[in-house]
């Protein structure tokens, strides 16, 4: 048994995620002989917040036949987005942008955002949060942020605020919070430039933008200043939350900005006293909306009080109480966004080639 032999087997196992095969997409990053005839194989996933560690793990093992015992490592390289348009790039180093949407408001969307953001970072990406609900920013509150102010070195740019690993910015972070935005469509438009362009934002894996709610300018100036990995809905299951949700999907479609999938949020409520289900805004619904437009179901997120203490004391609930079921479902969202997201960047990889070349280590006759 050699290290070739091993490359050979291991080329064909395929990526649950993308259905192509390891020599494909090049995940396979070293084949290392160990003594006693043991191996160590390490793959490489396309995001540390890969939902399919497990399955690769035993696909690996079961390919690598004659070992007596086989290691599977994993690392991760994010891949980057295909720039789209003909404009500058206002974030150069962020590989990946991820849209945060909701037809209507009161959907839970900026909660959304902020665990998706939090999950993210906990599973080792590097992630910025963009709070573009220019009208009603309330990231600040939710990251435990509110009051602070961001620094500058060089007055032109602004440094992101940290919480919970996540590097934030906000339009509430630069304004009087009792105040009213009377803000038009122009104003809007600037303010949402230097958020993106004036922040430091650095080397970032994801950077998720908390969009205000509706179909509106906030929307199409990043349709068009910014290359868009994707879009995600936020909706509640009843009839009127999804009405909203499907016309933000026709809206993210019209300006060519891919949808990622949908995420049922405030989907059934179990009683913390009696433990019965009851389901307040129905439940299903925004799968059903899914299967019917064709797009991704990304998951159900239940209610529970954690989630809104959490929201109000600046403690995302899967950073606070990730033993909860609903902070395990929106780690598996994240997940799933980010699984998403790779998906479409590795299918920028040509079929038939490799963008990087397999490593052999530890090579043996």
């Amino acid at each position: 048994m050699t290290s070739d032999d091993i490359l050979s087997a291991l080329k064909d196992v395929r990526d649950p995620s993308s259905g192509r095969t390891l020599g494909e997409v090049a995940m396979v990053r070293g084949v290392e002989m160990l003594p006693g005839d043991a191996v160590r194989v390490t793959i490489e996933l396309p995001t540390p917040a890969s939902p399919h560690k497990a399955a690769l793990d035993a696909s690996v093992r079961a390919a690598v036949k004659g070992a007596s015992r086989v290691e599977v490592a994993f690392t991760s390289d994010v891949r980057r987005s295909p720039a789209k348009g003909q404009g500058p790039d206002l974030v150069p180093g962020v590989k990946n942008v991820i849209l945060v949407g909701s037809g209507k408001g009161g959907v839970g969307k900026s909660t959304v955002s902020a665990n998706i953001a939090v999950a993210l970072a906990q599973m080792g990406a590097r992630v910025g949060l963009l709070d573009a609900d220019i009208y009603g920013p309330s990231i600040p509150l939710m990251m435990g942020l509110f009051g602070a102010k961001p620094s500058s070195a060089d007055g032109k740019t602004v440094e992101p605020l940290r919480a919970h690993g996540v590097g934030v910015i906000s339009i509430g972070f630069f304004v009087d919070p009792d105040q009213a935005m009377i803000w038009r469509g122009p104003m809007l438009h600037g303010a949402l430039i230097q958020l993106l362009r004036d922040v430091r934002w650095g080397e970032l894996d994801y950077l998720v933008l908390d969009l205000p709610p509706g179909t509106g300018d906030i929307q199409l100036t990043i349709a068009q200043q910014v290359s868009v990995s994707g879009a995600v809905i936020v909706t509640t299951p009843q009839d009127v939350a999804l009405a909203d949700a499907i016309k933000a999907k026709s809206m993210f479609d019209k300006v060519s900005i891919p949808v990622l999938g949908f995420i049922e949020n405030m989907s059934g409520f179990v009683c913390p006293h009696c433990q019965k289900e009851t389901d307040i805004f129905s439940k299903g619904g925004a799968e059903q909306a899914a299967q019917k437009l064709a797009v991704p179901f990304l998951g159900r997120v239940p209610i529970n009080l954690a989630i809104r203490i959490g929201g109000d004391e600046g403690k995302p609930v899967v950073a606070d109480h990730p033993e909860l079921a609903e902070s395990q479902a929106l780690i598996r969202i994240a997940q799933n966004i980010a699984d998403r997201v790779a998906v479409a960047n590795l299918s920028a990889v040509p079929r038939g080639g490799q963008a990087k070349p397999l490593v052999q280590l530890g090579k043996k006759s």
